[in-house]
């Protein structure tokens, strides 16, 4: 029987609802549980799940909605007693928080004079909204929020690029400004290699793997996966170029992209063969053969850190740096055990995955893919569990271990799975301990497995460095003591998989060709860019608290607005009041 209470004006942000939800869920006697705050959006997902009951209705924005199905009525006092105890344990801590909480764009201000950076991560309907009173207030901006409409990002990064702002995003997981690691960042040595990618996890790889192989990072600026889009234009992508071309303490820029639009790409690849620095690039999904000038094009994520770094070091570049790197395990197989299946919580690791395989299976993967899949091929599978599929009213994968989990044991059900490839990564905002969270689980499948007489084997990278919150090494022996077959990349870890059941990919040997002759391209960047660039940024972070440490603990300053939807998220009412301002 399902149960509903609504609490009214009780605003938690998603990923503290999304964990104490599944806390809940682990109650005896609990069938279902849900707990959102009752925007329309969400009352929607509260109907797909079978949840939705007559007392949502009057649900405003602003209001905490608990929904239980449970069969025993005296389990309803249990629920409630836990939420309250778990949002009475986060105003303790919020108590003990080392910087300043305001509940006002001008309190914010006034709290920290010097701001100018805001980082969004309200609920994406309102994200455009207060991305825009950020940019009133000359701040940069980095969306962390989702389910903003195209035409509000160009809309708001056109604004940007006129006031000499950036606007990173929407969807933009991760970046790193003078050492100040952003949302979903890892903390990665302070160099002369300035990386710029419209990929959140891409960007992840790539850092971590400069910082692995001895080189650092000036900056990092994530533009939003749809940036190189035809409707977008690449406007952050283009402006973040010159400003890391004009950046004395860069030396070498790096960019990382998915498919972009033809016109697009070559617009930034004529401004990248127009500067001075050297280049390297990645446009994931094409399979370059030549270095072009100053533009070096990887292949790899794992190839693109390596050049960089080489270029750096005054290095000679290798003509080929996706060699399998170590002895291919020895694997005991049926007969009908000839696929892997990859299931990651990144999605451009992911992307790299499906792409790599479509290549080892002379597969076509350029086309329409079934929703949910990266690719679905003869029986290989490739996930991206962070996908909006995956996540409606559950937290991230990357932080929390429970929808992996399911669909580990998914795979291992299917008779043809050899190989479940993953990924893990580390870094503010993520797990404290997914090696930990997710060892159960594995060894369970390979219980199960051993029991039927058979193997399954485990394949996987940790993204990440000695210097993330949670201990690489640590996690690493925890995998492989678990018998997971760890590899220093995502790009490692997929050859590997591959040469377990015998499949190879052809070597591409590049060699330097000269460049095309483009046009000279003048290159202004804005005081305010330049300052970004320059200085630990102050930064006014709207929604997601738990942003705040990575800033704070790397040296910048952060004052947490305590958002709510104004109006108690009343479109009508929000609307007029934005006249009346």
């Amino acid at each position: 029987m399902l149960y509903t209470i609504v609490k009214q004006n009780s605003y938690q942000d998603s990923v503290n609802l999304m964990l104490l939800t599944n806390k809940i869920s682990t109650m005896e006697g609990i069938i279902k549980v849900q707990i959102m705050m009752g925007t329309p959006a969400n009352k929607d997902i509260l109907k797909a799940a079978g949840l939705y009951t007559d007392e949502l209705e009057a649900a405003a924005s602003n209001d905490m909605c608990i929904v239980v199905d449970t069969e025993s009525e005296e389990k309803i006092q249990e629920v409630l007693d836990e939420v309250d105890n778990y949002l009475n344990n986060q105003a303790i801590s919020a108590g003990k928080e080392a910087f300043e909480t305001v509940r006002s764009w001008d309190k914010a201000t006034n709290a920290l004079p010097g701001a100018n950076l805001a980082i969004i991560s309200t609920p994406g309907q309102y994200a455009a909204e207060e991305a825009e009173k950020a940019l009133d207030r000359d701040m940069h901006v980095l969306i962390f929020s989702d389910n903003v409409t195209v035409e509000d990002e160009r809309r708001i990064k056109e604004k940007a690029h006129e006031k000499g702002l950036l606007v990173m995003g929407p969807d933009c997981g991760t970046a790193v400004v003078s050492g100040v690691p952003l949302a979903f960042a890892n903390v990665v040595k302070t160099g002369k290699i300035g990386v710029i990618g419209a990929s959140g996890t891409g960007i992840q790889e790539v850092t971590t793997e400069i910082d692995r192989l001895g080189a650092g990072v000036s900056h990092a600026i994530g533009t939003g996966g749809r940036d190189l889009s035809e409707k977008i234009g690449a406007v952050t992508m283009l402006d973040g170029i010159k400003a890391l071309a004009q950046h004395s303490q860069t030396e070498v820029i790096t960019l990382i992209s998915k498919p972009p639009a033809k016109e697009v790409r070559d617009e930034v690849v004529q401004l990248l063969q127009s500067i001075s620095k050297p280049v390297v690039a990645i446009f994931l999904g094409e399979e370059p053969h030549n270095h072009e000038g100053n533009v070096y094009y990887a292949n790899t994520l794992e190839e693109t850190a390596a050049i960089a770094v080489d270029l750096i070091k005054g290095n000679p570049i290798k003509p080929n740096y996706n060699t399998l790197q170590g002895e291919v395990p020895a694997v005991e197989l049926k007969p009908e055990q000839k696929t892997i299946k990859g299931l990651y919580s990144g999605g451009t690791l992911g992307y790299e995955a499906a792409t790599l395989i479509s290549r080892g299976l002379n597969y076509d993967n350029t086309g329409h893919h079934e929703e949910g899949y990266l690719l679905n091929a003869n029986g290989f599978e490739v996930i991206d569990l962070g996908d909006d599929i995956y996540t409606q009213g559950k937290p991230h994968p990357m932080i929390d271990p429970d929808t992996r989990i399911q669909y580990f044991q998914k795979a291992a059900q299917d008779e043809s799975t050899a190989i479940i490839l993953f990924d893990l990564v580390l870094g503010y905002g993520s797990h404290e301990d997914m090696a930990g969270a997710l060892i159960p689980g594995i060894e369970k499948i390979q219980k199960d497995a051993q029991a039927k007489g058979k193997e399954i084997y485990f394949v996987a990278s940790v993204c990440g460095t000695d210097q993330d919150p949670q201990d690489i090494d640590e996690q690493k022996t925890k995998l492989a003591e678990a018998g997971v077959i760890l590899r220093d990349s995502n790009n490692q870890a997929i050859l590997t998989a591959l040469a377990m059941l015998d499949i190879q990919i052809e070597e591409v040997q590049k060699e330097v060709v000269p460049a095309k002759e483009t046009a000279t391209v003048e290159i202004t960047v804005s005081e305010a860019i330049q300052k970004l660039l320059t200085e630990k940024p102050n930064v006014v972070n709207v929604g997601l608290k738990k942003f705040t440490e990575a800033i704070t603990a790397n040296g910048g300053r952060v004052v947490q607005y305590d958002w709510r939807p104004v109006a108690g998220g009343n479109p009508r009412l929000r609307q007029i009041l934005s006249v009346l301002r």
